[in-house]
């Protein structure tokens, strides 16, 4: 008995769209750029191993950083859906992990925008200083923080924190609502030029104080012993995996955004040494400045070397004080952070608000307010009180740690060895990349990167389970940080269980009004259909679909294109083509291009297909 068929869609989705690589690698670049680059970095490079921690660091961009962006950015391009549509057209039982990657977004989108909105107070409070001889003391005013050892949560308002964090909000929704190339592209293109500029003064302004080069040679001096350190490695690898964005969605988003021939791996090589490049610039002039406090007061610069948000918010207001021309040193600085957390934020909360509209079938402004409303009451709620800083530090640990980690651990395993999809990505990129992926990218996606998060996962759990967290109490931790980490997971199953409505983006076509590629099928190489010109296009090899296990055979999908012979049937009921024809022609030439089989490092196409540069 036949399978009753579903009718194809007719209606385009209307998701927008980059206008082209360069607006797609600002924006990128603007989400991988931000707070942690600035405040984490430095003090991580230093406190392993100096100058040596930079071989374990490009190491770790080579090998999980760049290799896990082109898994992202495959996933994305491939599907053009949010994380959780994406993630369900590969593959129906992977959705879930598309909804955990959103919830993840939301939790540190809460907490990102009272950071951000400290940043706006602080570049104002360097015009006058107004933190005065003890940052410290003044940081503790402006936040009335309750102390670790105490927290709980409380409903006792900060004034100041509660604008600032509603002014950030208001502007991450007009952004938003203006689409992803008025909105997203354009503030980007606007944005990390003049982030680029002001750091870049920033840094020049802080080697010409005295003592720039004692915090320099601190910085760059190389401790080779810590190379046989294993957590040192470890330390590379994390911060390498937090600062590129990647696995919880927002590459992937935006990939999903860019047109159909666009080079994916070229591009994730351009943001991906972008990011480190502007780590270094960050390294350089926090430890200029560092070299400097550390002179002018006669300690070490051990004593004054902190991070995240005891240097930006503590160390920095000093040297600031201490500084000739400290007021520019301190617009400079803050400001950077300012610039840099936006577009983050950005593209933290667009993460949400594309799986909403995919969701719900909203359009672009209805989606953004359905996203900006509920997440800047919850916001104001938790992050604008007295309890609000302490709420804060569990939950970036958590959900960093034990959500993002956990997520990229499954989500890679999941590809890697269930899905076995990792040909099907490989294919999807070479058929216009510059960099050709093949047996090492296989490698360090189903083996280097998942037993590094591993290693992460296990040592931040045990050192926590052993040790506790800041000193807070227990029930605390257990409620906000484990329980967090728990809860997104469970909704995130939850969510993956609820049906997509007729409305939804699910039953559309893509933007342009394309067909959307086949789900993945297990360790299939893909071939290019005649006549095709995207990689969309490419479906599974008939020979091998043929040998495959039925039950790895996604219902419904369509092999190798529109010429495939309706007598002919292969596991499952899928049309296959026949025997003996053509299957991947180039356009204009008439010239047979397979895709490369699994583990070789043959490229989809020759040339370009000619076309529409969609």
């Amino acid at each position: 008995m036949a399978r009753p068929s579903t009718p194809a869609p007719t209606e385009a989705a209307d998701r927008g769209a980059f206008s082209g690589r360069t607006a797609f690698i600002f924006a990128a670049i603007g989400s991988a750029v931000g707070l942690g680059n600035i405040w984490r970095f430095p003090y991580t490079a230093y406190d392993n191993g100096g100058g040596a921690f930079m071989i374990p660091y490009l190491i770790a961009l080579l090998t999980a950083g760049i290799p896990l962006l082109f898994v992202d950015y495959a996933i994305g391009h491939r599907w053009r859906g949010s994380a959780p549509l994406a993630w369900r057209r590969m593959n129906r039982r992977a959705e879930a992990v598309g909804w955990w990657q959103v919830l993840i977004c939301v939790v540190i989108g809460a907490y990102y925008a009272a950071i951000l909105a400290w940043s706006l107070w602080y570049t104002l409070f360097s015009f006058t200083k107004k933190w005065g001889s003890d940052p410290a003391a003044f940081f503790g005013e402006f936040t009335q923080a309750d102390a670790p050892e105490t927290a709980s949560i409380t409903w006792d308002f900060v004034p100041a924190l509660l604008g600032g964090i509603l002014l950030v909000w208001i502007l991450v929704a007009v952004v938003l609502a203006l689409g992803v190339h008025k909105g997203i592209a354009r503030s980007s293109a606007v944005f990390i030029p003049l982030l680029i500029v002001m750091f870049i003064v920033l840094v020049i302004r802080a080697v010409t104080l005295k003592g720039a080069e004692v915090g320099l040679n601190q910085l760059f001096q190389p401790d080779w012993s810590e190379l046989t350190n294993g957590s040192v490695w470890v330390a590379a690898y994390g911060q390498i995996f937090f600062s590129l964005s990647v696995a919880f969605g927002i590459m992937l988003t935006y990939a999903s955004y860019l047109k159909k021939k666009t080079d994916l791996t070229g591009s994730g090589l351009v943001v991906g040494f972008a990011n480190s490049g502007f780590e270094l610039l960050a390294g350089i002039g926090v430890f200029a400045a560092l070299g400097f406090m550390a002179t002018a007061t006669g300690q070490g610069v051990n004593d004054v070397a902190a991070a995240g948000v005891g240097l930006a918010f503590i160390a920095f207001p000093a040297i600031i004080n201490e500084a000739p021309m400290g007021e520019l040193v301190g617009v400079l600085f803050f400001g950077s952070l300012v610039l840099a957390g936006f577009t983050s934020l950005i593209s933290i909360i667009e993460v949400v608000v594309a799986a909403v509209q995919d969701k719900l079938g909203l359009g672009r402004l209805s989606g953004t307010l359905a996203v900006v409303l509920p997440m800047s009451v919850i916001s104001v709620l938790l992050f604008s009180t007295t309890s609000g800083l302490n709420l804060l530090d569990v939950t970036d640990k958590f959900i960093n740690s034990f959500g993002i980690v956990t997520a990229a651990l499954v989500g890679t395993f999941l590809v890697a060895f269930v899905l076995r999809a990792l040909p099907t990505l490989r294919d999807h990129l070479n058929m216009y990349g510059t960099f050709r992926v093949g047996n090492f990218w296989l490698i360090t996606v189903a083996a280097v990167a998942p037993l590094i998060l591993l290693s992460t996962l296990w040592l931040d759990a045990s050192d926590i389970l052993k040790n506790g967290y800041n000193g807070m109490p227990s029930s605390f931790v257990n409620t906000f940080g484990w329980g967090m980490a728990g809860a997104v997971v469970v909704v995130a199953v939850l969510l993956s269980l609820l049906p997509w409505s007729a409305r939804s983006n699910a039953h559309r076509l893509d933007s342009d009004g394309d067909p959307i590629a086949d789900p993945a099928i297990p360790d299939t190489r893909l071939e290019a259909p005649h006549g095709h010109r995207y990689p969309q296009e490419l479906r599974a090899d008939v020979a091998a679909v043929r040998q495959a296990d039925p039950v790895d055979v996604p219902a419904g999908a369509v092999i190798a294109g529109s010429h495939a012979q309706p007598d002919k049937v292969g596991p499952g009921g899928i049309a296959v083509e026949a025997e003996g024809e053509s299957s991947a022609a180039d356009l204009g030439t008439g010239q047979t291009h397979r895709a490369p089989h699994p583990g070789t490092d043959a490229d989809i196409t020759d040339t370009a297909a000619k076309g529409d540069a969609r």
